[in-house]
């Protein structure tokens, strides 16, 4: 579950370096290699920036996507400073006319309309021709999108276009500047690739059926990723495999995927170590430094973060070490709420103060989610572990105030 590479790493980083994010940029290279050679040719392959916008990862991922989707004018600007001259495209809802000025003028190559209002907004700004996709929010049947861990379309939404709306929005366009290009979709997170291609199919028809000449759908992302799970990973061959018979059925069609946690999720790690071990009516807790200020995930999810211990021998202390050993354990951090629970009575084998403990799939939606300034215990550090193997080592990262460190290994 931790590579070699990030457990030697961790166990090299001091106490007072702590709690740090480590992320193992090789595995995210090969991860990413491995997606975008399942997809077929046809299948654009764009990054949703929001999962983890961190420049090393922004970077570490230029060779395999075909672009990125960034959701807000600061996402646009600091994406486009990172990669320069990449593909962008500007999604989410409630868009500025600040953002949309922006848009135009980082030059975005696609915009994704979301509203009415927002398509004519766009068309009084623009003083070039734009290419935009109108977000449409299709109903889908009960039970169609099952096992979804978040739904943001097929029901009642503030994301997208109804059909009708979508339709309605067809006379503002040809009356414009702004050149639809396609239709977008993104209905859930958390499909497996069967429920995937599923829905990709009835977008796709729907899109063909709206315009016969439409070149482009984007069937968003929303990959699983099952934290009980940290092995399993979404069968991208299969769905590549599906998406090719799509393809196959719409000749000149360009399909295109965003995927963000799917990509990102399984390269980081939170590294942190036990501060305190203690039962209270009968049940162990381990106390962290840190917590669900730096890793939000399982607290906006409602799961157990998987974890590993990484054990630490040094005991200066004159009195015994406290410890548990073959008994439930909820692994909490240091804020003044119940709710800072990052694992909950979970066997960990054997605990005790002063161990580190790596949580795994950390590389989305954990630090940027989270809620830093709560009680103003000082941030992470983070350490990007380079593609590059061998070399001399890089910077090390300290968590006053955090800085980022490259470590080549």
């Amino acid at each position: 579950m931790i590579t070699p590479r990030v457990a030697a790493h961790a166990h090299g980083l001091a106490g007072a370096g702590l709690p740090a994010y480590v992320y193992d940029l090789a595995a995210l290279d090969e991860h990413a290699r491995a997606v975008r050679a399942a997809l077929p040719d046809g299948v654009e392959l764009y990054y949703a920036a929001k999962a983890n916008p961190a420049p090393e990862i922004l970077r570490t991922l230029a060779p395999h996507v075909t672009g990125y989707e960034v959701s807000s004018g600061g996402e646009l600007a600091h994406v486009r400073a990172a990669v320069p001259d990449r593909p962008l495209a500007l999604g989410g809802p409630g868009k500025t006319a600040e953002e949309l000025r922006l848009a135009l003028q980082l030059g975005t190559e696609r915009l994704h309309v979301e509203s009415e209002r927002e398509l004519r907004l766009l068309a009084e700004l623009a003083e070039r021709p734009v290419d935009v996709l109108l977000r449409v929010n299709l109903p889908v049947a009960a039970g169609e999108l099952g096992g979804a861990a978040l739904a943001m379309g097929g029901r009642p939404s503030p994301f997208g276009l109804d059909p009708g709306g979508v339709r309605d929005c067809l006379p503002l366009l040809r009356a414009s500047r702004l050149r639809l290009r396609g239709i977008h979709a993104h209905l859930a997170s958390g499909l497996g690739p069967e429920a995937q291609l599923a829905v990709a199919g009835r977008v796709t028809d729907w899109a063909r059926g709206l315009d016969p000449a439409l070149t482009e759908v984007n069937v968003g992302g929303g990959m699983a990723v099952d934290y009980a799970r940290p092995h399993a990973r979404f069968d991208w061959r299969a769905y590549g495999t599906g998406l090719g018979g799509l393809l196959a059925r719409h000749p000149g069609l360009t399909l295109r995927v965003e995927p963000g946690r799917a990509l990102t999720a399984y390269c980081g790690w939170y590294v942190t170590e036990v501060l305190d071990l203690k039962h209270s009516h009968g049940e162990a807790f381990a106390v962290l430094r840190g917590g669900t200020h730096h890793l939000r995930t399982p607290a906006a999810k409602g799961h157990d973060q998987p974890f590993a211990v990484l054990p630490v021998d040094d005991w200066e202390h004159p009195w015994a070490r406290p410890v548990v050993r073959d008994e439930p354990v909820t692994l909490c951090g240091q804020l003044c709420t119940p709710k800072d629970v990052l694992a909950r009575r979970v066997r960990a084998g054997e605990l005790r103060v002063g161990d580190r403990v790596a949580f795994a799939m950390a590389g989305a939606y954990a630090w940027n989610i989270s809620h830093h300034a709560f009680l103003m215990h000082p941030p992470p550090a983070f350490h990007f572990l380079d593609r590059v193997r061998g070399g001399a080592p890089g910077r090390t990262a300290t968590p006053r105030p955090p800085v980022r460190s490259r470590t080549t290994g």
